[in-house]
């Protein structure tokens, strides 16, 4: 067992050695952020005497040496903290009067911290007799000139400016009467009371967090360091939460002790409640919210973290667009800034006659709202570009000159404001927001904040539409698109029928040209049936099906045979399968030999032919007709309704043709001169199956 002595020994040095801990933090973080301002010199002078002080004292404590240096630093502690108020207070109108350079009372201060300061060097004989009561009641003096220094500095600061000197007040003002206290024991028992001085330094290491909360609300005295207001947020849950289940763990041994028969039944019951209060209080949105409006008010210059604050808004309107309703998103992202508990955006519908509401988060979508371009309100909104509060509009509608609340607006007994949505001076649409989770002061931060990100979702919003108006033009172009493929395919329908018409009255009696003529009406009537079915369920919902090419070039060159020159056909191949929608490689491969048809002369000489070469399938259609230079098949020949047919040419088969040996991974290559004839090559790649593998995709196909 250590004696009572032994344990106060140990309880002052680890008491002034957290102190000394506690100030060497803080004195490194203004030494390492100092601006050269005066007032930060002074501060971090006065922090480093505290560190050397509290580090003497646990020296002396623990070796017993040393008494002469910690008076010395006892008095040069004083004097600093001394030198960094007035500082303060000069910059102080009423200050700067009170505490010149020539102040008695600033004279006298410093005056006592020399005299205490160099009683330690004078000759034992002398310090001896000293010791006792008046060295005790100079300190007592120092104590209380400190005090007086804090109130000075509280009562010569304006009202709008205290709350950023409020904490250094109470911190130092705490030390100084602690001092005071201490002190008053010795001078009035003629020693110190061990148990106090032992505390001390304990004592000043509590104040070092509020002079550090002091020195963070005023960037004068360069203190330029980022707390994370999450991990303040978490760690005074976390405090809240210790001292909670502290008090709940106190109650609990009462109902124990002196619940009789019933105390241990009582103690559990007590803390199973205790326990399921703190988990409904720790994932109480309402709780969290004021809690976190508390800290942002008392321990922050500014009540929100802007960086944290924009990378979450961001985050949310990136993750908007994996969302079924983004636009929802976006309420939920603006109205979370502020801890509001939901709201409706309305939107202009297109054509910009009126504003509609087009989603809602956590709050009923107003019945009737709809809010005309040149209303009252939007018209206010559009103008100034103001966040109304409609509370504040309630109480003062002259500071709105020129608003008008709409009926609807005024009913909603929980409307808070209305943000607008600006792109560009264009307002876009407006959201409605909620009466907040936690009480909130309408000021320049929220405004401001609020105005930020209201432009960062209307840009979103005005993004989202033009994709959704994207999207839109996209399918009406896939519909025109196919409209024109099918044209195209008529055009060729109508071309054969028109023929057979010519050559009735003609052949009419001819048993084989009546057998031709119903093929192909067949023919046609299977080719428009197709076309029809294209209509109903659209390209897109074409399944590639296994495509013989040998067969389907054969039965193209067959068909295009009684128009001059007739195409030559020669395959190395005796069959050669590829996976493709049939009825659109038709009319591909249709289209590049009745080109070569159409481009040469009745004389000349149409040549396809088919090939494989590794695993790729070539066509190839080469004829001895016009050609083309080199600057229209670069520029127009794949631009599709470009056609140099006249009014007998859509302009898209070669369009449509490359466009679907793309789709299908392959490409094609036009080789032409002018007067020398075109070659036109088509790559396919060609999948490397087996008989049976096809079979099996056929099947597959069929069923």
């Amino acid at each position: 067992m250590l004696d009572a002595r032994t344990e106060i020994v140990n309880a002052t040095t680890i008491s002034h050695g957290l102190g000394a801990l506690f100030f060497l933090v803080l004195g490194l973080l203004l030494a390492t952020s100092w601006k050269g301002r005066m007032q930060g010199g002074l501060l971090v002078a006065a922090v480093s005497a505290s560190t050397l002080w509290a580090l003497l004292v646990a020296w002396f404590a623990y070796s017993g040496s040393g008494r002469g240096l910690v008076s010395l630093a006892e008095a040069a502690r004083y004097a600093a903290w001394y030198a960094f108020l007035v500082g303060i207070l000069r910059t102080q109108p009423a200050g700067a009067r009170l505490f010149g350079p020539r102040s008695p009372r600033l004279l006298l201060g410093y005056g006592l911290c020399l005299l205490l300061g160099l009683l330690p060097l004078l000759p034992e004989s002398l310090f001896a007799p000293l010791a006792g009561k008046p060295f005790f009641a100079g300190y007592l003096a120092l104590s209380l000139g400190g005090l007086w220094f804090v109130e000075n500095l509280f009562r010569n600061t304006r009202p709008d400016q205290r709350w950023a000197i409020k904490f250094l007040c109470f911190g130092l003002g705490g030390m100084f009467s602690y001092d005071f206290f201490l002190y008053s024991h010795a001078v009035l028992f003629g020693y110190l009371d061990s148990e106090l001085w032992a505390a001390r330094g304990l004592v000043n290491a509590l104040v070092v967090p509020l002079i550090a909360v002091s020195t963070a609300r005023n960037p004068d005295w360069s203190l330029d360091v980022f707390v994370s207001r999450r991990m303040v947020f978490h760690t005074a849950t976390l405090v809240a939460a210790g001292g909670y289940l502290l008090a709940m763990a106190a109650a609990g041994y009462y109902l124990r002790s002196f619940g009789g028969e019933w105390g241990s039944l009582l103690q559990i019951a007590f803390f199973f409640a205790a326990l399921l209060l703190l988990v409904l209080l720790l994932f109480s949105g309402h709780m969290r919210a004021r809690l976190k409006v508390f800290l942002n008010k008392h321990f922050f210059n500014y009540r929100y973290d802007y960086r944290e604050e924009w990378l979450r808004f961001t985050r949310t309107l990136g993750g908007c667009r994996k969302e079924r309703a983004p636009r929802e998103c976006v309420i939920r992202a603006t109205a979370t800034i502020v801890d509001s508990a939901g709201g409706v955006l309305w939107m202009r519908e297109r054509g910009g006659a009126r504003y509609l509401p087009v989603a809602h988060w956590n709050m009923p979508q107003p019945a009737e709202a709809e809010e005309a371009a040149d209303g009252a309100l939007v018209s206010f909104l559009r103008e100034r570009g103001w966040v109304v509060e409609i509370p504040e509009f309630s109480r003062n509608p002259e500071l709105y000159e020129g608003l008008e609340l709409p009926a609807w607006l005024e009913a909603l007994d929980d409307a808070w404001l209305v943000v607008p949505l600006l792109d560009a001076e264009e307002l876009i649409g407006f959201i409605l927001l909620q009466q907040p989770l936690a009480p909130v002061q309408v000021d320049w931060e929220v405004l401001d904040l609020l105005k930020t990100a209201a432009c960062q979702a209307a840009i979103y919003l005005g993004q989202y539409e033009a994709l959704e108006a994207l999207a839109e033009a996209r399918q009406f172009e896939g519909f025109h698109r196919l409209s024109a493929y099918i044209l195209h395919d008529l055009k060729n329908i109508i071309a054969q029928q028109s023929l057979i018409t010519r050559n009735a009255a003609r052949h009419r009696d001819n048993p084989a040209f009546i057998d031709d003529a119903l093929g192909v009406m067949s023919h046609s009537v299977g080719k428009m049936e197709r076309l029809l079915g294209l209509l109903r369920s659209g390209m897109a919902n074409k399944r590639p099906v296994p495509v013989d090419l040998v067969l389907l070039v054969t039965e193209v060159c067959e068909e295009l045979a009684a128009a001059q020159p007739v195409p030559c056909f020669r395959s190395d191949e005796a069959q050669a399968l590829v996976m493709a929608d049939r009825d659109r490689m038709r009319a591909a491969i249709r289209n590049m030999v009745q080109n070569a048809q159409q481009a040469t002369a009745a004389s000349g000489r149409v040549d396809v032919r088919l090939s494989r070469k590794e695993s790729r399938i070539e066509i190839v259609v080469e004829d001895t007709g016009s050609g083309m230079d080199a600057e229209f098949v670069r520029e127009r020949l794949f631009r599709p309704f470009d056609t140099t047919k006249g009014d007998t040419g859509m302009g898209i088969g070669a369009y449509e043709t490359r466009e679907l040996v793309r789709s299908m991974g392959g490409d094609v290559e036009v080789v032409s001169r002018p007067g020398e004839g075109t070659r036109f090559a088509v790559w396919l790649p060609a999948p490397d199956l087996d008989q049976e593998e096809w079979e099996e995709r056929i099947t597959q196909v069929e069923g």
